[in-house]
């Protein structure tokens, strides 16, 4: 068969006309949805790429607070322990303190109940022992007896010293009413004589303690005077009796039981305020 070169042109012709059809029409079309499948390939593998960046950085922001989270947790629990701690500390020494006043106070307690009863017997035996006493001397007194207690006050008058003689003088010269005399029995006439004699041989032998000739003297019997006799003027007073002595060595006991409460302080120790309280603590 002879070779056609019309032929060959013509389907030449025509797959030019085939390629360029192709091209414009299924190639271009093909390789654009190729590019734009791997454009949006591209782009979805972008954002799967920023998603998976914002997921690691949200999971990094996640353990950073969980790890701030357990460090807040672990503060505040170590500081709940400390204060449990220290109040349970407080509440302790709080305990310790109560118990040991507590305990203080009933030592105290105890102690001025003892004190107080035994300061109340020695009282009452020291007034029953001066009661007894003043009671036996009373029922012991006699009028011979009085008129030696005179006898023992007039020479007591007689030789009073200076300075008391001036002391009693000024009390007799100021003096709006008599001079009293009293005694446990009514003095004789005698006696209350002799008193007289005695006021004025004293105050009128010192030329400082002169008095007028007579001083005027009231006498009045007294029953607590205890033989013996007091004579009391504007407020000074001279006396003698065994009333006095049993007033002196009263008040000379009253002394020495104070010196010994006083010494019984000091030799008692105070309440162990530094005692330890320990109470039971059971572990959890």
């Amino acid at each position: 068969m002879p070779f056609n070169w019309f032929t060959v042109g013509a389907q030449a012709l025509n797959f030019l006309i085939l390629v360029c059809l192709m091209k414009r029409f299924l190639y271009k079309p093909i390789r654009n949805a190729i590019d734009a499948r791997e454009n949006r390939i591209a782009t979805e593998l972008a954002d799967a790429d920023a998603q998976k960046a914002e997921a690691k950085k949200e999971r990094d922001e996640f353990q950073h607070k969980n790890e701030e989270f357990d460090q807040q947790r672990a503060a505040l629990l170590s500081k709940a322990t400390e204060e449990a701690k220290a109040e349970r500390q407080r509440l302790l020494d709080e305990a310790r303190k109560d118990a040991v006043a507590l305990r203080a106070k009933q030592q105290e307690t105890l102690r001025n109940d003892a004190k107080g009863l035994n300061q109340a017997i020695t009282r009452r035996t020291q007034q029953e022992v001066f009661a007894i006493a003043r009671k036996a001397l009373a029922d012991l007194a006699s009028t011979s007896l009085e008129e030696r207690m005179c006898e023992v006050f007039t020479r007591r008058l007689r030789e009073m010293d200076n300075k008391a003689k001036k002391v009693l003088a000024g009390a007799l010269k100021t003096a709006s009413e008599p001079a009293l005399v009293r005694s446990a029995f009514e003095l004789p006439a005698e006696q209350r004589a002799a008193i007289q004699n005695a006021m004025n041989e004293t105050f009128s032998s010192d030329p400082s303690t002169v008095l007028r000739a007579s001083i005027n003297i009231r006498f009045e019997t007294a029953p607590e005077v205890i033989s013996g006799i007091e004579l009391t003027s504007n407020g000074q007073k001279i006396a003698w009796s065994i009333a006095d002595y049993l007033t002196s060595l009263e008040k000379g006991i009253e002394e020495l039981l104070k010196d010994k409460e006083k010494l019984e302080a000091k030799v008692d120790p105070p309440p162990d305020t530094k005692a330890e309280f320990k109470p039971e603590v059971k572990s959890q």
